[in-house]
């Protein structure tokens, strides 16, 4: 019995310390921005770079080889990339090295160690993207804080370069809904749990967002209004069979996506047809349908104040 008090009394000693940790952590953590603190950041628009950029992509299968590829295409000579990336990988996971599927998703000819690419400061700027499902992101991998260390790390290295997250969207067969969850969860989680709290970090300066969601939610919409010739519900977006990767023209409008926003131009009138990383054609939507695609998505983008582009 007595051992057993003894036992108890170092649980109750150690989940005191553990816990002390914890509150003292919580309290010398800044807290996150008020949403119009938040709102602030973002009044004033990038300028958009006067010459092409060297882009970092730090993230998982939602950002693939093909999507930086065809972004590449979109951009035209002078811009380049490269990644790190993994198997579902967090902010969390890269930093910490722990990186599922790395040697498998890094074999390819852009592959560069994030911590190689963020020290040298050769880039102008990196995209960061978290892992899905994002509220797991949040509750186990600590989301706001290893956004804010990257956008640190970033900063820290150079200055003036600019950082970007990349925010994109759940299973399509989610209980609360694809589009309504999407509708709400880019205030929600993403700039509620992730950006308002890295911000309010010390050194973290503003971060700006490639709303993936929002712009794949809104094709999706055009497309099952009939408005885009080729697409007429939303699964033409993704793989077959496979409720959150995207296909060929899921990527394209991603790469048009990211192209809108690093370069803070419109999309309209970029091309419609693109080679994949290994070099075979994307499969393409026609001129038209493509065109209606770079309208919708230049929408999304200039009215989306965190995206730091000018209408």
């Amino acid at each position: 019995m007595r051992g057993m008090r003894q036992v108890l009394s170092g649980v109750v000693v150690a989940g005191a310390v553990l816990g002390g940790i914890w509150l003292a952590t919580a309290l010398f953590e800044p807290a996150p921005l008020t949403p119009e603190a938040f709102a602030a950041r973002y009044v004033t628009p990038l300028a958009p770079p006067e010459a092409p950029l060297a882009v970092f992509h730090l993230g998982h299968s939602l950002v693939g080889r093909d999507m930086p590829v065809m972004l590449d295409q979109l951009a035209g000579p002078g811009h380049s990339h490269a990644s790190q990336l993994g198997w579902g990988a967090s902010l969390m996971n890269h930093a910490t090295g722990e990186v599922n599927g790395f040697a498998e998703e890094n074999a390819h000819p852009r592959f560069r160690s994030v911590g190689e690419a963020v020290a040298s400061g050769a880039y102008d700027a990196v995209v960061l993207t978290e892992m899905v499902e994002i509220r797991d992101a949040i509750r186990y991998h600590d989301s706001g804080h290893y956004l804010a260390h990257w956008s640190k790390e970033v900063r820290k290295a150079r200055p003036g370069a600019r950082v970007f997250l990349y925010t994109t969207w759940h299973e399509l067969d989610d209980p609360e809904g694809w589009l309504e969850r999407i509708d709400v969860d880019q205030s929600r989680y993403w700039e509620g749990e992730l950006l308002r709290h890295a911000m309010a970090q010390p050194d973290a300066a503003t971060i700006h967002v490639i709303p993936g969601g929002l712009v794949l939610a809104a094709v999706a919409r055009a497309a099952e209004a009939g408005e885009i010739s080729g697409l007429s519900r939303r699964e033409d977006l993704f793989l077959p069979g496979d409720g959150i990767h995207f296909n060929d023209i899921g990527a394209y409008v991603m790469a048009l996506t990211h192209y809108a926003v690093l370069y803070g131009r419109s999309p309209v009138g970029l091309p419609a047809a693109l080679a994949k990383a290994d070099g075979t054609p994307a499969t393409a939507l026609s001129p038209e349908a493509a065109e209606r695609v770079q309208v919708v998505v230049w929408e999304v983008i200039t009215r989306y104040p965190p995206a730091g582009v000018q209408g």
